[in-house]
């Protein structure tokens, strides 16, 4: 006979008290961060946390003047927060799936609105893509991440990882495009036979283009940008 109780539920979905790592899953969709010193953090995307953890938001110059320059200019809202403390802080995006990676010298470049948080270790920087000025928003910028550190992205569902080989270039929607291999050096490229078959106002029409020896990984959902205004 099923059960139904409270007390079952609380069971089924009460945290995880063994502490395993600085960053680990709370369930697939919240990260728990075992906090004792500072972590970045998209801002807003705290939803709990237990201990003296004190919040600050991302100062203007807080990176450098280039960074400050650079997110001026795009105007996007890849703001971040900085907790600061000890203590278990719980972490989430719109109940977006959660992954963890570990970078040990690897890089990632990661979509901006899809990088959730990332240990004060990691060197970041905040990479342009001209070609896509003008026709959408979303995908002007994205963050360049290197190790030693954690990193945590998000995606909408589970993510699918392509492997991008010489001679065999990976053609992706750049509204379902979560991160890739940070040395790759995407191409945005108009499909015109497409953009002719299903519209002008269609974005499949525009696609990234990957060439060299790689990943990219995706998602099975198209996030909508603000078109960018001309």
């Amino acid at each position: 006979m099923t059960s139904y109780s409270l007390q079952q539920f609380i069971n089924e979905t009460k945290q995880d008290d063994k502490k395993a790592d600085y960053f680990q899953l709370e369930t697939e969709r919240v990260l728990e961060v075992n906090l004792d010193g500072t972590v970045w953090a998209k801002m807003g995307a705290m939803i709990s946390y237990k201990g003296d953890i004190k919040f600050e938001r991302e100062r203007m110059a807080e990176h450098g003047l280039g960074k400050m320059f650079k997110k001026a200019f795009t105007g996007e809202g890849t703001s971040l927060m900085k907790a600061i403390g000890k203590g278990e802080l719980y972490l989430a995006d719109q109940g977006k799936k959660v992954t963890i990676f570990d970078l040990q010298g690897d890089t990632l470049t990661v979509n901006g609105n899809d990088l959730l948080a990332f240990e004060p270790s990691v060197e970041w920087d905040i990479r342009f893509m001209r070609k896509m000025a003008g026709m959408m928003a979303g995908g002007l910028f994205n963050v360049h991440l290197q190790g030693p550190g954690k990193v945590a992205i998000t995606t909408h569902f589970e993510p699918l990882t392509l492997i991008v080989k010489p001679g065999e270039p990976v053609m992706t929607d750049p509204n379902a495009t979560v991160a890739w291999s940070g040395h790759l050096e995407p191409e945005f490229v108009m499909d015109v036979s497409m953009r002719t078959f299903i519209g002008r106002g269609s974005g499949e029409s525009v696609q990234m283009k990957f060439e060299g020896e790689g990943f990219v990984i995706i998602q099975p959902f198209e996030e909508t940008y603000a078109t960018q205004d001309s």
